[in-house]
């Protein structure tokens, strides 16, 4: 275990404070609109069919500054083949950056707005769109169009605030299908959907606080109703430092969940690297006097019995050796859960020269697991490697090989001045590997195609005056009204919240009772098939109204519920209101005499037979009685008048196991 470290379950906030754990978050958020950001092709619709495919080669571009972005330059040693499958309902010429860009789109432009103010921002009275360069082929024009709504708001958190640098409106990547060697291949179904991006300043110093801080920004957008849900719809980026790091973005984390192990081993992973670097000192390996050589030796290893070097030679691919001067033993120091500092070399040998088959390097660290100890003893000498030195071999083609040396020796350069600004790829357990260097400003320039658009102080208080309820109230008061944990979030983020505080306002119901249905009830009844959006506000206003006013009983309310989904399927004949349903399946209020009754005649129906014991008796009794009068006699009523009528009816007596009634 790295220094300092504990297992993730035990790490406590005084544990983040000694290392200067400091966290930041850029939330993604997909705008619930008709149409797609500067085109009018619709959004939303995902489909795996396509009718071409087109293929492209990016290339970097200077900035106004005259200056190349580093992350363009990496992605320009890839040398990757970007395939786009597209169809014809999802793409247009726009999106291939063969016609201008439209007007952005309205819609989407009054529901960014509406989230800025939410977070209290600071909006800007001008928006100015800018380009932001994206070699990685996920934009098919080598750029996305992006645009400052506001800056410098904030959002509660416990007891302070967290401080909201900006919300951008901006356009939405392609999805990614495959990326293997040097082919990537992109749906374009998802290209130009309009989305948000809300950073946060780097307020979290524990890995729990920026998960829940996530998720209030979760529910802020998602309380407007105006905003996609479902995996991939919310996307987070999640900016992590250590005391002596440096900012390392992980990106693209789908699930809020995930976020405080990816930060624990992003932590970890900095210390481990500050320890290496500090122990490369100590060997007097600093960046000026950092020293590496390189090797083809694919004759050496030519009968190591070591399985990918063998098969790459069957396949005419040649091996080479990098050898890591003063480094011996520290490719095995470990760096994240289960990941050692060999990977951080493997994770760019992967990406830049674009190895991508794994495993695709072994290193001296690991000889016994590898090669046998003739051949590391043979390869020390072709190499004239000292003891202490670290030794690499990567396997490809001639061209791809030689990037991967390249990439190795950097690494390993890097690495005598601490942690280098990456851009990480989130894993699903946790750890994260390198995706790409970290980009700087170069990467941002204007965008001439559009001119800048006013944001209209009219605008701002129309929209302001239609703002829903801030998120963290409506939760405080579900709290207080004593709803069950778990359905506050969802009724805090339902189309129906608005309806649950009316029903609960006007009518005398339990507000527990009406957020159960509305959420819990309700999802159950969708896993069945049936669809509680086909309903109104007022039909399910209606139903509450009739248990509220004791013509419905509360067994009966997810009843008629169930019945009302299906009736509004087409048909030519079905009741045409909540009271008219009621009135079809004989739902009514029942006289004490009636249920006497009708209590009586259930009791005596089973004289003389025979249950394991009185539990079993009372409980057959109530479920035939139920069934009966579902929704017409509330159930603690109904079991108090049998548990009566049991008693005036004779004695009930157990015998062994058995309970007889006479």
């Amino acid at each position: 275990m790295v220094p300092g470290f504990k297992p993730f379950e035990q790490m406590t906030a005084d544990d983040y404070a000694r290392i200067g754990l400091k966290c930041g978050l850029e939330v993604h958020q997909q705008l619930l609109t008709d149409t797609k950001l500067f085109c009018r092709c619709p959004a939303g619709r995902y489909r795996d069919e396509y009718d071409a495919e087109i293929l492209r080669h990016m290339r970097p571009t200077l900035s106004e500054l005259g200056e190349y972005d580093g992350t363009a330059l990496m992605e320009k040693k890839t040398r990757k083949n970007i395939y786009y499958r597209i169809h014809h309902e999802t793409v247009c010429t726009y999106e291939f950056d063969d016609t201008p860009p439209f007007m952005i789109s309205d819609q989407a432009l009054d529901i960014a707005i509406e989230i800025a103010l939410l977070c209290r921002l600071n909006l800007v009275g001008e928006l100015h769109i800018a380009r932001k360069q994206y070699l990685d082929g996920s934009i098919p024009t080598g750029f996305q169009r992006t645009g400052i709504i506001g800056v410098s708001g904030w959002i509660p958190y416990r007891n302070r605030r967290i401080g909201i640098t900006q919300l951008s409106i901006e356009e939405d990547s392609c999805r990614e299908v495959s990326d293997v060697g040097h082919d990537r291949v992109y749906l374009t179904d998802r290209l130009g959907t309009p989305l948000i991006e809300v950073v946060t300043d780097p307020d979290m110093r524990t890995p729990q606080e920026c998960a829940d801080v996530c998720q209030i920004i979760r529910l802020l957008c998602r309380s407007t109703a105006k905003v996609r849900r479902g995996y991939g719809s919310t996307r987070e980026d999640v900016n992590v430092s250590v005391r002596g790091g440096t900012r390392i973005e992980i990106k693209g984390v789908p699930q809020i969940g995930r976020i405080p192990r990816l930060i624990y081993n992003e932590a970890m992973r900095q210390c481990a690297l500050l320890g290496i670097r500090d122990e490369l000192k100590r060997r007097g390996v600093t960046p000026e006097t950092f020293a590496f050589s390189t090797h083809d030796v694919t004759r050496i290893v030519s009968r190591a019995p070591y399985a990918p070097i063998q098969e790459a030679l069957r396949r005419g691919l040649r091996v080479k050796c990098v050898v890591l001067r003063a480094f011996e033993g520290l490719l095995r120091r470990q760096t994240q859960e289960d990941t050692t500092f060999a990977t951080e070399f493997s994770d760019r040998v992967r990406v830049i020269a674009c190895l991508t088959k794994l495993p695709n390097i072994v290193h001296s660290d690991t000889a016994a697991e590898s090669l046998p100890a003739r051949d590391w003893k043979q390869l020390r000498k072709k190499t004239r490697a000292a003891d202490n030195d670290a030794l690499v071999l990567v396997w490809g083609d001639e061209r791809d090989t030689e990037t991967a040396c390249n990439e190795i020796a950097q690494r390993a350069c890097e690495a005598t001045w601490g942690v280098p600004s990456d851009t990480r790829q989130a894993f699903p357990d946790g750890t994260n590997g390198f995706e790409r260097v970290l980009p700087g400003a170069e990467r941002m320039y204007p965008d001439t195609d559009l001119p800048p658009i006013e944001i209209a102080p009219a605008r701002v208080e129309r929209i302001r005056a239609h703002l829903p309820p801030m998120v963290w109230e409506r939760t405080e008061r579900y709290r207080s009204l004593g709803l069950p944990a778990d359905v506050i979030d969802p009724l805090c983020i339902s189309p129906r919240a608005a309806l649950f505080e009316r029903i609960v306002g006007e009518l005398d119901v339990d507000p527990r009772f009406v957020a159960v249905v509305l959420i819990q009830r309700f999802k159950a009844l969708r896993r069945d098939g049936l669809d509680p959006g086909c309903l109104s506000d007022a039909e399910i206003y209606e139903v509450f109204q009739a248990h509220a006013e004791g013509r419905l009983a509360r067994e009966g309310v997810v009843e008629v519920f169930e019945r009302l989904f299906q009736v509004h399927a087409p048909a030519e004949s079905r009741p045409t209101s909540v009271a008219d349903l009621l009135d079809a399946l004989g739902i009514r209020p029942l006289a004490d005499e009636e249920i006497d009754a009708a209590v009586a005649d259930a009791v005596a129906g089973v004289a003389g037979a025979t249950f394991r014991d009185s539990g079993a008796l009372h409980r057959y009794l109530m479920g035939e009685l139920m069934r009966r009068f579902i929704g017409c006699v509330p159930g603690a009523l109904l079991a108090q008048r049998l548990d009566a009528q049991i008693a005036r009816a004779g004695e009930t007596f157990v015998s062994g196991r058995r309970a007889h009634t006479t």
